[in-house]
């Protein structure tokens, strides 16, 4: 007996296709409006950085004493400080600071951490507590702490900053990147790697590790926040960016001797870091619901 199918009984019941992982998690993260928010938000401060040379209508470093404490006008939008010099402008050029020492140290401590938490995490044992012990050493003080005693004992710089705020953030990404080993060496697609005679570097980089990655991004995001914060109390302190180049600590610190004078000079350099502290972090929220693998599964 012939059996035919109807193209009506095809189109009743179509097939779903299946996608991936990270592109279900693009598509959660364009319809997290927290997450949109903030890459917007970032996005127009990281153009503003890039731009800060053709954007700034003053010159950010010359003094000009005959402008010295001017309120915000139709000409200097946001005032001048106490050598003359505009606001805004200094605060565009500041803002590449901040990024740049953001980005840079949230790379030095991302890259530790994978490294340390790959191998505490796989290899276990007495490798384990001995790393997580070091880590528990850095945990014990303050990373602002370790930060200024790095850069106490060093001259202040630019440099300096960077490797002492990337070099104290690092074990966050170590335990985050542990547990995920911990979590996932014993699943089935691991003890079947190893049965067929994978090796155990090939199956932590190439099986584990990319479970891994998802967490960790949603750690640098929120480690950019806390990395843009530090790099400002350094400078507020007098223990970062050293003059003339410009960084929103150290205008926030020159706004301070000035608040009831000219309270502009602290205002805006305080509400750039706000902004941006909560860019990063309305970003890292959108990026923590769209990665989470329960998320997923619920789909």
């Amino acid at each position: 007996m012939a059996c035919s199918i109807r193209r009506s009984d095809v189109n009743s019941h179509p097939v779903r296709v299946k996608h991936s992982y990270w592109f279900d998690a693009g598509h959660r993260i364009l319809h997290n409006w927290r997450a949109v928010t903030g890459l917007v938000m970032i996005a127009a401060i990281a153009l503003s950085a890039l731009l800060a040379p053709l954007v700034a209508p003053h010159e950010p470093f010359k003094p000009n004493p005959q402008e010295r404490l001017r309120s915000p006008d139709a000409r200097y939008w946001m005032g001048t400080d106490d050598l003359g010099r505009d606001i805004l402008s200094r605060l565009l050029y500041g803002s590449r600071v901040s990024l740049l020492v953001g980005t840079v140290a949230v790379g030095i401590a991302s890259t530790i951490g994978l490294i340390v938490g790959t191998v505490a995490g796989y290899c276990g044992g007495w490798v384990d507590s001995l790393l997580m012990g070091v880590g528990d050493v850095f945990l014990s003080v303050p990373n602002l702490v370790l930060a200024l005693a790095l850069v106490a004992v060093s001259w202040p710089s630019l440099g300096v900053v960077v490797v002492a705020i990337g070099v104290t953030g690092w074990v966050s990404y170590a335990r985050v990147v542990r547990g995920q080993f911990l979590a996932l060496r014993g699943e089935d697609f691991v003890v079947a790697a190893r049965m067929v005679g994978v090796r155990p570097r090939q199956i932590a980089v190439r099986h584990i590790l990319p479970n891994a990655i998802g967490p960790a991004i949603v750690l640098a995001t929120f480690h950019m926040a806390s990395a843009v914060l530090m790099e400002s109390g350094l400078s507020f302190l007098g223990l970062g960016v050293q003059p003339p180049l410009p960084s929103w600590g150290s205008i926030l610190a020159t706004g301070r001797r000035f608040l009831q004078q000219a309270p502009h000079i602290a205002t805006f350099p305080g509400l750039a870091i706000f902004g941006t502290v909560l860019a990063f972090n309305l970003l890292g929220d959108g990026l923590r619901d769209a990665l989470d693998p329960r998320m997923q599964r619920r789909r």
